[in-house]
């Protein structure tokens, strides 16, 4: 494994690199990924669009699952990749970082400038008006119309959907947008089966297209989503290294590809490219508001 962590250290020696980043990067945050060892793909249906606006009853299982389970994504902290991240960017190594994820630990960590792909739990958006507001005035009133509510967590998805019982989902009361009062609140991310804001896949592909290499971190790159931007970067000689636990579908695009966990890999790239420097130490330093 030392050569191929050589050859991705050639790499990005050189500058010029853009992140591509998944779920795999927040595990060691505590936060399990969809289909990577610690995954809850096969256990757990993620949320899609269509069922979310759709289906009544689906919407208000989802907001009493997320109510409980984005707790776990606030409370997470950046871990030694996020770090890592962060140090190679302020050693001007990696230019930018494109992330899958929604938890905010990139910029938690330091990183910048940081384009969310799939936006962030961060923040709330009303579907009939428009108005965008921060999650955590959403979850305190939550809390007002749901006193007391509570109930033991067996999983929670990367996008803060917690698993719960029936019966603990029907004594949960949601709400609609405080600004028109009738709207659907929908946590600004993009869900399965939602098209991506076609401004951010156009700046994405920007950023790829003048990149000197891509490392994709974490992500499996089974959803098009993602690895679009690494066939691009193929097509047009750009070379890719890929760092994941397991296979992506994106392996015959990689000029290295390395099988390894990211917690172990990360750091020791930057320890070898970088100087060490003091880190943003949690999401409370970076303004990330906690659950």
């Amino acid at each position: 494994m030392t050569q191929t962590i050589d050859a991705v250290a050639g790499l990005l020696a050189g500058g010029g690199v853009v992140v591509l980043s998944g779920a795999g990067l927040s595990t060691d945050s505590g936060i399990p990924d969809y289909r990577g060892p610690s995954g809850v793909a096969r256990r757990h249906t993620p949320m899609t669009f269509q069922a979310f606006t759709g289906d009544p009853a689906a919407r208000h299982r989802y907001w009493a699952r997320s109510h409980l389970g984005w707790r776990t994504i606030a409370r997470a902290e950046p871990n030694g990749g996020h770090a890592a991240v962060a140090r190679l960017q302020r050693g001007c190594l990696v230019d930018a970082v494109i992330t899958q994820n929604v938890d905010g630990l990139h910029t938690a960590a330091g990183s910048t400038p940081v384009v969310e792909l799939h936006g962030s739990l961060d923040a709330v958006v009303c579907l009939g008006c428009g108005d965008r507001t921060a999650r955590e005035e959403l979850d305190r009133r939550l809390r007002e119309a749901n006193p007391g509510f509570s109930a033991a967590v067996a999983a929670v998805n990367p996008d803060g959907d917690a698993d719960l019982a029936d019966a603990q989902v029907a004594r949960f009361r949601p709400v609609d947008c405080e600004w028109c009062r009738t709207g659907m609140l929908k946590p600004d991310v993009v869900f399965f089966g939602e098209t991506v804001p076609p401004a951010r896949v156009a700046a994405c592909f920007d950023l790829v297209q003048q990149a000197r290499a891509v490392l994709v971190l974490g992500s499996s790159l089974t959803v098009m989503s993602g690895r679009r931007f690494v066939i691009r970067a193929a097509k047009r000689g750009i070379p890719v290294a890929i760092v994941n636990q397991g296979p992506t579908r994106g392996d015959d695009y990689a000029t290295v590809r390395v099988d390894a966990p990211l917690g172990l890999v990360l750091p020791e790239l930057a320890d070898r490219l970088t100087p060490r420097a003091p880190l943003a130490a949690s999401r409370a330093d970076a303004g990330v508001a906690r659950g």
